[in-house]
């Protein structure tokens, strides 16, 4: 899946890129992984508090969701942060 990324309206210090163009693995079906992998592609990474306040999804709902993403080796964990994987 390829999105186009025009503007995003975020709550959150975090800075975006938003001429860039965003690929979302095509094994990512659920609407809240795509979310989330999208705000981390966009922001570069995002600790759980990041995306709870950028994307107003509860952090008990997050963790499942970064573990599915973790474990499809859509993005990384460092530290506290999750951040896309390299391509």
């Amino acid at each position: 899946m390829h999105l186009a990324v025009d503007r995003l309206d975020v709550m959150s210090a975090t800075q975006f890129d938003t001429t860039d163009t965003l690929d979302v693995p095509d094994d990512l079906t659920a609407p809240e992984s795509k979310l989330v992998y999208l705000f981390l592609a966009a922001s570069s990474g995002a600790t759980v508090e990041e995306l709870h306040e950028a994307l107003d999804i509860r952090r008990i709902s997050l963790f499942p969701v970064l573990r599915t993403l973790t474990e499809r080796d859509a993005v990384v964990r460092e530290g506290s942060t999750y951040v896309p994987r390299a391509s």
